[in-house]
């Protein structure tokens, strides 16, 4: 077994520091920690926004109930700090009763499973009306950006990042470049499908 030594820095940084770290969070920093926040709200119940993950990941850190080490970036820090909030949700929501436990109450008593009457998995009219609703929006904020839309249109179409620039003949260098401008756009006007 090997000793590390001084490679590994185990302090807790302090209060004061944490403050200065948080201070250091630019813009850019806070437009990935929103589309980090996004990426995991989603599936959790209702009453649980992105906005509240975020604020959450703040407020814990701020206070002192997570413990910052030395070393690790902030905006790393504050994503773990999320997905372990997103986690805590998902334990309390299932450890409560709820209507979903009752319904799979009923199901068990039921005598066959064809007469059961399962929730339909397609999405409703609101959620197809926003799903539109970005859509069109992504399609306005690049319509004059031609490797975007190819992009777009590729990944509507499932294919994989070499099939898009195979097909439309775009080099790696400028179709990384257009993917760039395409995630920089939609993280920078709120968009939640800002591709990795």
């Amino acid at each position: 077994m090997s000793d590390l030594g001084p490679l590994v820095d185990t302090r807790i940084i302090r209060p004061t520091e944490i403050a200065v770290a948080l201070g250091l969070v630019g813009d850019t920093d806070l437009l990935r920690l929103k589309a980090i926040a996004r990426l995991h709200a989603r599936g959790l119940p209702p009453d649980v926004g992105w906005e509240d993950l975020l604020q959450e990941a703040f407020t814990r850190v701020m206070v002192g109930a997570r413990q910052v080490p030395a070393g690790v970036p902030m905006v790393a820090f504050l994503a773990g700090v999320m997905r372990s909030l997103k986690s805590e949700h998902w334990r309390r929501a299932l450890a409560r009763p709820s209507g979903k436990d009752q319904w799979l109450q009923f199901t068990r008593q039921s005598a066959s499973p064809r007469e059961l009457d399962w929730p339909d998995p397609r999405p409703g009219p609101e959620r197809a009306l926003m799903a539109t609703q970005e859509i069109e929006a992504i399609q306005r904020l690049f319509a004059g950006d031609l490797q975007v839309q190819l992009i777009l249109t590729g990944l509507g179409e499932g294919l994989s990042a070499e099939q898009i620039r195979a097909e439309h003949r775009i080099s790696k260098i400028d179709y990384e470049a257009a993917r760039k401008r395409l995630r920089r756009g939609l993280l920078r006007e709120g968009l939640t499908c800002a591709p990795k």
